[in-house]
């Protein structure tokens, strides 16, 4: 295929009660555009994902305390660790971000995947004009 023929369209997918781990595979799958016949590894298939309620997301196990997030700053002694508990807290919307962004091809065609995965803690979003249709994960 070539780029101008591309068809991108727009999913809505609602993180209450879902495992974390299989709804970010489904949604990376959506973003890679895997779904699709016309799939092209080389290229940027998928469509745009839109991700409510992501605060209620769930975990299976000990992973509310058990499960950490690394960052370092780039400076001697700047790691720092937070757990997912932490994580929900402050920023709900990262722990899928960071589930799918593992999923993706770690290159330049993963990070513009990146830029179509849109995620909110609530239930309200502002792409009610794109008209997204129910993804069913």
């Amino acid at each position: 295929m070539k780029a101008g023929e591309i068809q991108k369209d727009w999913y809505i997918a609602d993180a209450e009660g879902k495992t974390l781990g299989r709804f970010a595979s489904k949604i990376a799958q959506i973003l890679r555009g895997k779904h699709k016949p016309t799939f092209t590894p080389h290229m940027d298939m998928g469509d745009f994902v839109i991700v409510v309620n992501a605060d209620k997301v769930h975990v299976s196990g000990d992973k509310e305390k058990a499960k950490k997030y690394f960052s370092h700053s780039g400076y001697p002694g700047g790691a720092k660790l937070i757990d997912l508990q932490t994580m929900r807290q402050r920023h709900p919307e990262r722990v899928i971000t960071k589930a799918v962004r593992g999923m993706l091809p770690h290159n330049r065609l993963g990070r513009g995947m990146m830029k179509h995965l849109k995620v909110y803690a609530g239930a309200d979003h502002p792409h009610l004009a794109q008209q997204p249709q129910v993804l069913e994960v």
